[in-house]
């Protein structure tokens, strides 16, 4: 059963799009705020925060725009979501055993490696 239809692949796209560019305007924030602390640019540059925000949602929305316009961006989106379309999910039933499956085969691959560490330290000791 996949969760994605294949109707909703323009909703599914824009909103993909619109959290990439609130993490590119939340990233350029933060390094002119880091720029800032390197170079002291509150001091020399009025209204320093507001500043930086207006250039991190600038960013952003040029982000978002500009992937939008973009057509081989917009086909590849196109594509990836008619391929996730594709997918099928397991069952809880399967995911439990195979996540149930790999913690006791970490387990037990830990427990190998904390008695070669074990020995190894015993070892070290008798030497040293």
């Amino acid at each position: 059963m996949s969760l994605l239809k294949a109707e909703d692949n323009h909703k599914w796209i824009r909103f993909f799009l619109a959290i990439v560019s609130v993490i590119t305007a939340f990233v350029s924030i933060r390094f002119l705020e880091q720029l800032s602390e390197w170079f002291d640019l509150e001091a020399k540059i009025g209204n320093f925060q507001i500043v930086s925000q207006i250039i991190g949602i600038i960013l952003g929305v040029t982000t978002f725009l500009v992937i939008l316009k973009n057509k081989n961006a917009s086909t590849y989106m196109n594509e990836v979501y008619t391929e996730l379309t594709k997918v099928v999910w397991s069952d809880r039933e399967v995911a439990v055993k195979l996540t149930v499956g790999i913690v006791v085969g970490v387990s037990i691959i830990s427990l190998i490696f904390l008695g070669f560490d074990v020995a190894f330290q015993k070892l070290l000791e008798l030497i040293y």
